[in-house]
């Protein structure tokens, strides 16, 4: 491919959720000209919440999908070419100034000055069929964005370490009671996160134990679960499943070139958005395993897009 057919750009966004649009929004009333690939799950896991009550400015809540609308919008009113395309190779320069090349679907190749990486994280489910078919009636993967929609009724979490015993017990503030599955005999969480579920007096541990169906047709009414020991079956009714068995951050392609820790999420260096590579930038749940909250990410994508019309102005190319 001659380098006069390779498109060139001033600012690549990869990955299109609320980090991803907040920083097209600040980079293009900055005149940085952003470009955004969307990825495959185009407005991230937002599309999949059906109701979000915790962003600010909307005082009667609104459905993800409408909202991730609203802030593509509100990017392209600013100039933002929102494309639909997923990054599938990458080779970031190591040198200040220097082109980062970017392989989009395997086939089109683009350079850019710089990168903001928004791609994000994808929480792990167990898998079943009635799981995936009941996501967004019932099941969800995040306690704190949709529990309070279970308010004094009957819900179920699934995990063993930190994260589940904390969505747990943030569970039973607010619910009648939770059961908690645990798959073997013992729980992964620190000794303080145990004792705080073993003193939750709503909270029940059920050790030993799995999801075997998810019952309901249009929402949750109830959980089969299989005591992998015995092979026993029971069903407890319930109105909300929670999914706490962990996330997968969107980094296989950046491995090798971006430091990341165990699990792939991104390090970005002290309350910046920059990466170990000079002119590619983090920002959302990519790089953020503790809060994971829409409102969190949006912050950190306005904050990689300051980050890179900082580093294009020591360019002399802003």
């Amino acid at each position: 491919m001659s380098d006069t057919t390779i498109e060139k750009i001033k600012c690549l966004i990869i990955g299109s959720g609320p980090a991803g649009y907040t920083a097209a929004i600040y980079a293009a009333r900055a005149d940085m000209k952003p470009v955004m690939y969307t990825g495959m799950e185009p407005g991230g896991q937002l599309t999949t919440t059906t109701e979000v009550d915790n962003f600010p400015g909307y005082p009667e809540g609104i459905d993800g999908p409408t909202m991730m609308l609203h802030l593509q919008q509100q990017a392209e009113r600013f100039g933002t070419q929102v494309r639909i395309g997923m990054a599938t190779k990458v080779e970031f320069s190591k040198e200040v100034g220097g082109w980062h090349k970017v392989i989009i679907d395997n086939n089109k190749e683009v350079h850019a000055h710089t990168v903001i990486i928004a791609t994000g994280a994808t929480a792990k489910y167990l898998g079943l069929p009635s799981e995936q078919r009941l996501r967004g009636g019932g099941v969800s993967a995040c306690a704190v964005c949709d529990g309070f929609f279970y308010k004094g009724q009957d819900v179920a979490i699934v995990g063993a370490g930190d994260t589940a015993a904390e969505e747990a017990t943030y569970l039973a503030n607010i619910c009648k009671s939770v059961t908690m599955l645990v798959r073997k005999d013992y729980m992964r969480a620190s000794k303080a996160m145990q004792h705080r579920v073993e003193n939750t007096p709503n909270l029940t541990v059920l050790y030993n134990s799995e999801v075997d169906e998810v019952l309901g047709e249009q929402v949750v009414e109830g959980l089969r679960v299989v005591n992998n020991q015995t092979n026993e079956k029971s069903e407890i009714a319930i109105t909300g499943l929670f999914i706490a068995i962990g996330h997968k951050p969107n980094t296989d392609i950046f491995k090798g070139q971006l430091d990341m820790d165990e699990t792939g999420y991104l390090f970005t260096t002290g309350k910046t958005t920059k990466t170990n590579i000079p002119g590619v930038f983090a920002c959302g749940d990519v790089q953020d395993k503790d809060y994971r909250q829409a409102i969190t990410a949006a912050g950190s994508g306005c904050m990689s897009a300051l980050d890179a019309e900082r580093y294009l102005t020591t360019l002399g190319d802003h």
